[in-house]
């Protein structure tokens, strides 16, 4: 079986885990973004992040979809799909060493549609759970990439979120970092780059009720190599306000 079809496969094997089982826990979430100072594309975007976090047995899964819309009316729609299989759970054997809570296998499925470019890539590879002190979670993926239209290459995602207090208020940093080569097969070349982007988020919800989790806040994105293209870096903060269902 080619790593492709594997790859699919997973893919696969971890949707119909969702669709039959009953989740453990879920999170479903609204983001809206504002921010200035872009370098590739418009200069000026806003953003709505939808996203999606759960976990049954034997997998978890997390989702999200921007919908993006510039200064100058550019428009682009980019999701990723991302369910991974617990190698502990099935196999009912503990997987743990170090900081290492389980050892998974990790699938994404990349897509973007715009008037510039539109492709779907496909990720597969190994993941790792950690346990970190004071981290609500933390995990590193290690995928190989088959991408459409640029040549494939690697990528290392690693997802973190750290809760914390001030006095009696409640705050949460989040984020990730992604990491992937530089490549060329015949397609076009892209250079390595690197998107680390973590969100800085005051719950005022709690203000409204206990149960309410409402949060405002700055996103703050460092990205080298923007799509691949050298020199093309960008640091901005994105005004934030995000509401958990």
């Amino acid at each position: 079986m080619q790593l492709k079809q594997l790859a699919a496969t997973c893919l696969l094997v971890s949707t119909a885990a969702f669709v039959q089982a009953k989740p453990i826990w879920q999170d479903f979430s609204l983001t809206g973004l504002y921010g200035e100072n872009y370098e590739v594309v418009d200069e000026k975007q806003t953003t709505l992040t939808v996203e999606y976090a759960a976990k049954v047995q034997y997998a978890d899964v997390f989702f999200f979809m921007d919908r993006m819309r510039g200064g100058d009316d550019h428009k682009s729609t980019y999701f990723e799909l991302s369910p991974r299989l617990s190698l502990g759970e099935i196999s009912g054997q503990k997987l743990a060493f170090g900081p290492v809570k389980d050892v998974l296998i990790s699938t994404t499925w990349e897509s973007n549609n715009d008037d510039f470019s539109s492709f779907d890539n496909f990720l597969y590879g190994v993941g790792f759970d950690l346990a970190i002190p004071y981290f609500q979670y933390a995990n590193v993926n290690f995928y190989r990439a088959n991408n459409e239209k640029t040549a494939d290459d690697y990528q290392m995602t690693i997802a973190y979120a750290v809760p914390f207090k001030v006095s009696t208020e409640d705050f949460l940093v989040d984020g990730f970092l992604d990491w992937s080569s530089a490549a060329h097969d015949g397609k076009e070349r892209h250079e390595s780059e690197l998107n680390w982007t973590t969100q800085y988020k005051w719950n005022v919800g709690k203000h409204i009720s206990p149960e309410t989790r409402l949060y405002l806040g700055v996103e703050h994105s460092v990205w080298n190599n923007k799509f691949g293209m050298k020199n093309r870096d960008e640091n901005n903060v994105s005004a934030l306000v995000k509401y958990h269902f």
